[in-house]
C-alpha cells in the first residue's frame, strides 16, 4: 500500500524512478510473511523479528550470524500511546546494537500532557472561529490522533457541530488495517473492541478533495503530508495562513528544509508554491507525537540490554554527534563502545567466538557407548510398583579421541567418518592413486 502511493507521488515529483507498478506486482510472489519471534533461517543466518512500537506491525530484528547478535531497532518507541505497544525487549545478551538516534537528547513530553496541550490549542482555536490544521504521516500518527480527537469531541457536546476530517486517501486505506487488526494493538485498544471498533470514529469524516469541501466555518483537518512540502495539507496551509483566527499544529517530526520545519521558527511571512510571498498570521503550535525513541527511552533501552556494541543511525549528524557524547559520558568505564559511523562507512568489529563441532554417524557411536554407565545397584528409585525398581546411573568423565574429517556448512561444524560424507553432506568422495618410480 505504501510502496504504490509512492509510485503514485513518485510519477508527478520525479523524473527517473527507481520502480514502477509493474515492478511491485513481480515482487509480491517474492515476499514471505513472518511473525513475531518466528526463527527464519537462511545460509546459517538466523533472524526473527520483535513488536517495534512505532506503527502498526513495525518490527525490530534480531540477527544472529556465527553465534553473533545484532539487533537493529529501525523506528521504535518504547512508550505505549494510545493504541500501539511499547517495543519489546528481547530476553537475551545483544553483542551489537543497532538503533535511532532521531531524537538525540532530546526528551518527550508526557503523553497525557501532551495529550492535554494538544486537545486544548484544539479547541481554543475552533472556539475563535478558526480552522484548525493537523499536517500528519498518513499512518500512525493520523489513527493515534483521530483517536483523541474523537473521544474529546464526544466528550464535549458545545463541539458536535464543528467537523473533524481527514483528507488522506492513503489514510482512508490504512483505516481498513487498523480496523482489522485490533488484536495486533495494547489492552487499552482491545478492551474498547468489546463496545465496537474503536475506529469507527463518531464525530470524524473521510474529506476526499477541496471539492467536497465547505469552507464556510470553523473545522478541523488533518491532512497529508505531515511536513507541508506538498499536497492537501500545503495547499489549506497557504490558504488559511494569513488569517489570524486560524491555527496549524505540528505533531510530528520535521526535517530540517521542510515548511513544516520552517514555521516553527515563527517566520512573518513565507513563499507559496506559487513563488509568492504571504503573511504567516495564523497560531504555529508544535507538540511531539513522534513514535521515534527519545533519550530517555533510548539510555534505558541500553541499560537493559547491555551490549557491548552501540551503532547510532537514522538520526540528523548534530542530534546524532549530541546523542553519541551523552552515552560514552554515561557508560565512561563500562563495556560499550558507541559508534556513530557516517552513510556509507564500513564499521569493522571482531568477536571470537566458541566454536563447537557436532560428531555424526558412525564415530558417536564409540562416544555414546564410552558415555554409558553401568547401573549402581545402591542407586534405586521406586516406582509406582513397589515390587519394581528403576537404577539410576551415574556420571562419569571420560576422553575419547575421535579421527574423521571436519566439515564446515555456513556456520555450523561436524566431525564425521570420511566414508560418510556422501550421506551427511552434499561432497562426494574420490580415490587418487599414486604410483612412484625411483
Amino acid at each position: 500500500m505504501l510502496l504504490t502511493d509512492y509510485v503514485k507521488v513518485s510519477n508527478i515529483a520525479i523524473d527517473e524512478m527507481l520502480f514502477d507498478e509493474a515492478d511491485l506486482s513481480r515482487s509480491m510472489d517474492k515476499i514471505e510473511l513472518v511473525n513475531y519471534h518466528q526463527e527464519v533461517e537462511h545460509n546459517g543466518i538466523k533472524f526473527w523479528a520483535y513488536n517495534a512500537g512505532h506503527v502498526l506491525g513495525a518490527a525490530m530484528f534480531m540477527v544472529e550470524i556465527a553465534g553473533v547478535r545484532i539487533l537493529y531497532t529501525g523506528d521504535f518507541s518504547r512508550q505505549e500511546d494510545r493504541h500501539l505497544m511499547a517495543a519489546e525487549i528481547p530476553n537475551m545478551n545483544v553483542d551489537i546494537l543497532i538503533v535511532e538516534s532521531t531524537y538525540g537528547v532530546q526528551v518527550h513530553e508526557p503523553r497525557i500532557e501532551r495529550e492535554l496541550r494538544f486537545t486544548g490549542i484544539v479547541h481554543d482555536t475552533v472556539r475563535r472561529g478558526g480552522r484548525c490544521l493537523i499536517p500528519v504521516f498518513a499512518l500512525g500518527r493520523a489513527q493515534e490522533l483521530l483517536l483523541i480527537l474523537d473521544e474529546y469531541w464526544t466528550a464535549h457536546p458545545e463541539l458536535h457541530h464543528i467537523p473533524i476530517y481527514y483528507a488522506s486517501s492513503l489514510a482512508k486505506k490504512a483505516m481498513t488495517i487498523y480496523k482489522t487488526y485490533i488484536n495486533m494493538m495494547n489492552d487499552r485498544i482491545k478492551a474498547l473492541a468489546d463496545l465496537g471498533n474503536p475506529f469507527k470514529f463518531k464525530n470524524i469524516a473521510n474529506l476526499k478533495g477541496m471539492s467536497d469541501f465547505d469552507d464556510s466555518g470553523p473545522c478541523v483537518v488533518m491532512a497529508s503530508p505531515g511536513m507541508l512540502q506538498s499536497g492537501l495539507s500545503r495547499e489549506l496551509f497557504e490558504k488559511w495562513c494569513s488569517d489570524r483566527r486560524n491555527g496549524v499544529l505540528i505533531a510530528s517530526y520535521c526535517v530540517e528544509g521542510t515548511l513544516a520545519k520552517h514555521i516553527m521558527s515563527e517566520p512573518s511571512e513565507i513563499t507559496t508554491s506559487s513563488g509568492l510571498s504571504v503573511p504567516l498570521n495564523m497560531s504555529v503550535d508544535y507538540i511531539s507525537f513522534s513514535a521515534h525513541s527519545d533519550f530517555i527511552q533510548t539510555s534505558e533501552f541500553i541499560d537493559i540490554l547491555q551490549p557491548p556494541h552501540v551503532v547510532l543511525v537514522h538520526g540528523d549528524a548534530n542530534e546524532m554527534s549530541r546523542l553519541k557524547q551523552s552515552l560514552v559520558a554515561k557508560y565512561e568505564g563500562k563495556n560499550v563502545t558507541v559508534h556513530s559511523p557516517k552513510n556509507c562507512q564500513t564499521l569493522d568489529l571482531e568477536f571470537r567466538s566458541e566454536k563447537v563441532a557436532k560428531i555424526v554417524g558412525s564415530l558417536a557411536t564409540p562416544l555414546v557407548e564410552s558415555l554409558v554407565v553401568k547401573a549402581d545397584p545402591s542407586q534405586k528409585e521406586a516406582t509406582a510398583d513397589a515390587t519394581d525398581t528403576l537404577i539410576k546411573p551415574t556420571r562419569r568423565d571420560v576422553t575419547v579421541k575421535v579421527s574423521g574429517v571436519i566439515v564446515r556448512k555456513d556456520f555450523a561444524h561436524s566431525i564425521m567418518s570420511p566414508e560418510e560424507l556422501g550421506t551427511f553432506t552434499q561432497l562426494k568422495t574420490n580415490i587418487v592413486n599414486q604410483k612412484l618410480s625411483v
